[in-house]
């Protein structure tokens, strides 16, 4: 398990768990990033925005909520 700041860009992976407060994972649940769901990490924009392909929509999440969000 890693946390997706880390990811290599072009990787499928799971979300296993969110590290973050009530706000937070109630945000991205609402994106549709709940644990068990796959996604693409699409680039990890060397300190910018980690981009991501969720089923058919693609996601900006900033640095710090990457480094919250747990994946295998």
């Amino acid at each position: 398990m890693t946390d997706l700041s880390r990811v290599d860009q072009g990787k499928e992976v799971t979300l296993v768990r969110i590290g973050g407060g009530r706000g937070m994972r109630s945000k991205l649940y609402s994106m549709g990033l709940v644990p068990g769901s796959a996604f693409t990490v699409l680039s990890r924009g060397g300190g910018g925005p980690v981009m991501l392909r969720v089923k058919d929509a693609s996601l900006a999440i900033g640095q710090g909520m990457a480094q919250k969000i747990f994946v295998e």
